[in-house]
């Protein structure tokens, strides 16, 4: 009963309570920008509900957002949907890591695409692909000459806002919670069977999808800078997919109030909304030093494996 009654408090806290209530509460109040997933549907994916536009068709894949979850794969989405010449699928469609979906065949995951015209296309982004065993291989066996897209952020960050993510979806629900050093420390020493850290230990799921594709296949987005400073990043993807240069820095204007940039195309713009800029924790400071020793010796090995390096603490 206790238990309940925090957790109802707490969501009282979290829909009516204000900033500094909130600061008090151990939350940010800073909104995460990585949760641009609730940014309006990207354009190439709003179809009509009749028939297709003349010249398109429903088609497989060119180019995969594989993951990773919370390090900005739909901004990169709905940023790289500007371009005039990408179809971008509107949901996460869970085909290579869900077996269910899986089973469904090859002509279901179609069905799921957007249409296009011959000179487009077509990307769709499921970020469990990059952390599940068996997406590689599945995603080989389809097309061994994708073009697959990484956006990675610091891991000890990315861990904050998965837990951050979980904790607001479970409040939203009626669901107990828990402060996330309950769930980072168990007797004393790091829970490094916490999903959440298990998610970032980027080395290991890189290892899986370096065994099926080629490094010169697979382009790491820098997630941390993709929402500093979006073009760069984005031009960068451009180059690897071969499109032409098409998206410009007009195509973005920094939100004072949000404090991110957001998108401007075809008379339009598209941001977070207020409802999806979820506050962050407080971490004990001993625990996050804990965590980032942990990730440490990890992300070393990734920046071997990918020949890259990244301002990560």
């Amino acid at each position: 009963m206790a238990s309940f009654m925090v957790s109802l408090l707490l969501l009282v806290l979290q829909t009516y309570a204000a900033p500094s209530e909130l600061a008090q509460a151990g939350f940010s109040t800073a909104p995460d920008a990585r949760d641009l997933g609730s940014v309006l549907p990207a354009n190439a994916s709003e179809e009509a509900t009749s028939s297709p536009p003349p010249g398109t068709s429903k088609r497989t894949p060119h180019s995969i957002i594989i993951g990773v979850r919370k390090g900005g794969t739909r901004a990169l989405l709905e940023m790289l949907d500007i371009h005039p010449e990408v179809a971008a699928a509107a949901t996460e469609v869970h085909f290579f890591d869900w077996d269910e979906n899986y089973a469904k065949g090859l002509e279901w995951y179609r069905d799921l695409m957007p249409y296009s015209y011959p000179h487009q296309i077509t990307i769709e982004k499921t970020p469990g692909y990059f952390t599940s065993a068996l997406a590689p291989e599945r995603i080989c066996s389809m097309n061994s000459s994708i073009k697959l897209l990484l956006i990675l952020r610091d891991p000890a960050e990315r861990v904050i806002s998965d837990y951050t993510q979980v904790y607001f979806n479970r409040l939203e629900n009626h669901k107990p919670v828990q402060a996330i050093e309950n769930l980072l420390v168990r007797n004393g020493a790091l829970n490094v069977r916490y999903k959440a850290i298990q998610r970032s230990l980027y080395d290991v799921h890189m290892r899986n999808w370096l065994r099926h594709f080629p490094l010169e296949q697979m382009h790491i987005v820098n997630g941390d800078a993709l929402i500093h400073d979006p073009l760069p990043e984005l031009q960068k993807v451009e180059r690897f997919l071969n499109l032409p240069p098409r998206i410009v820095a007009s195509n973005f204007y920094f939100n004072q109030t949000k404090g991110f940039y957001c998108i401007r195309s075809d008379g339009r713009e598209r941001c977070l909304h207020e409802s999806k800029g979820r506050p962050h924790p407080s971490v004990n400071g001993t625990v996050l030093q804990q965590l980032r020793s942990y990730l440490r010796e990890h992300n070393q090995n990734f920046f071997r494996m990918v020949k890259r390096t990244f301002n990560w603490q």
